[in-house]
């Protein structure tokens, strides 16, 4: 049976926007129809690429086209805030990418905003769709491997990718948000206690390294590791893995393991076969997943729970406290502001 396409505009054409756009034209019952960028050159080359007409530098502007349904937010985490708040306003469904803005405070204001909007709200958490991951959390919820006692998730970047972007974000917030989410997932809440450190290698706005360190009470413990300065050399595109520790047994996923090395004059390579690989002229894997997920969400008019909008605030809530400790070079206190709702999707386990 043919469905109604949902109409798509993407707002920041740039790397993940364009990656955005790719994933919207695999998908089935989406069209990309309206793109919006600040610089005419990368707005005209991506228009060009992707064969789009509708063409903004303002975003407000797209956000005042009847003819866009959804809009994929895929700027500056430090733009997110005033765009994702004038998308709401404008009555369109709104997936924003992570983090989900430059404070808790304005997450918080977000998450206020989207539950009264006429129109679906989802931030981008692309790790929740990962069946790695997801399998991980269903054997966690079974209790196959008891009381969770001890995590320590990793997410590590050579020095290319990782110095073109110590300049616009730090790695808690580029990369330690996927974890910290995941290990409050695992437990099904936040931690009690958050320090961290940062190390400075080389002089970009933010530190190359941070280690955090969350305390759950006196029942668990987890440390998120990013890591921005790996040798150029280093073979994975990413170094990603998450080990977790219960009372009965331990898993691990593995995502620095892509399945296919590739070994040419520049090197041996991992190659991306999960996230967003191409294939046969088009995109696959867990990106698109996501962003079809969303639109289901969108057709049967439902609130996306794989991941809410409290959820993806208190993430960043917990990262702040992190790099506010790493300030003071001591142990903070965290009080959850959502502390008494249910953290959607998670099974309370601590007393296995």
């Amino acid at each position: 049976m043919d469905i109604v396409p949902i109409r798509w505009g993407i707002i920041g054409a740039g790397r993940f926007g364009r990656i955005h756009a790719q994933a919207i034209q695999s998908s089935y019952g989406l069209e990309l129809i309206a793109l919006c960028n600040r610089s005419p050159q990368r707005l005209e080359q991506a228009a060009a690429d992707f064969h789009v007409s509708r063409t903004y530098a303002d975003f407000r502007e797209l956000l005042d086209d009847p003819c866009v349904d959804a809009v994929s937010i895929t700027t500056h985490w430090r733009d997110h805030f005033a765009v994702a708040r004038a998308a709401l306003a404008a009555g369109k469904h709104v997936l924003l990418e992570k983090p989900m803005a430059e404070s808790a405070e304005h997450c918080y204001e977000l998450a206020r905003l989207a539950r009264k909007a006429a129109g679906q709200f989802m931030v981008g958490h692309i790790c929740r769709f990962d069946p790695r991951v997801t399998l991980a959390k269903a054997a966690i919820d079974q209790g196959r491997i008891g009381r969770i006692v001890s995590l320590h998730a990793k997410r590590n970047l050579p020095t290319a990718p990782g110095w073109l972007r110590l300049d616009k974000t730090s790695p808690f917030m580029g990369d330690g948000v996927h974890d910290t989410d995941l290990l409050m997932w695992f437990l099904g809440r936040a931690p009690s206690r958050v320090y961290a450190r940062y190390v400075r290698v080389n002089q970009f706005t933010y530190p190359d390294i941070g280690w955090a360190m969350l305390e759950f009470d006196d029942q668990a413990i987890g440390v998120v590791e990013t890591n921005w300065c790996l040798p150029a050399n280093t073979p994975t595109v990413i170094d990603a893995r998450i080990e977790v520790v219960g009372t009965d047994g331990a898993l691990t996923i593995d995502c620095s393991q892509t399945g296919l090395a590739v070994l040419d004059r520049n090197g041996l390579k991992m190659q991306d076969t999960d996230y967003w690989p191409e294939q046969h002229g088009g995109m696959v894997g867990i990106l698109r997943d996501e962003i079809q997920y969303f639109a289901s969400c969108i057709r049967d008019q439902r609130t996306p729970d794989v991941i809410t909008a409290d959820e993806a605030a208190e993430v960043v809530a917990v990262l702040e406290t992190a790099e506010q400790a790493a300030a003071a070079g001591q142990p903070l206190k965290y009080s959850s502001p959502t502390a008494g709702r249910d953290r959607r999707g998670a099974t309370d386990n601590s007393n296995r």
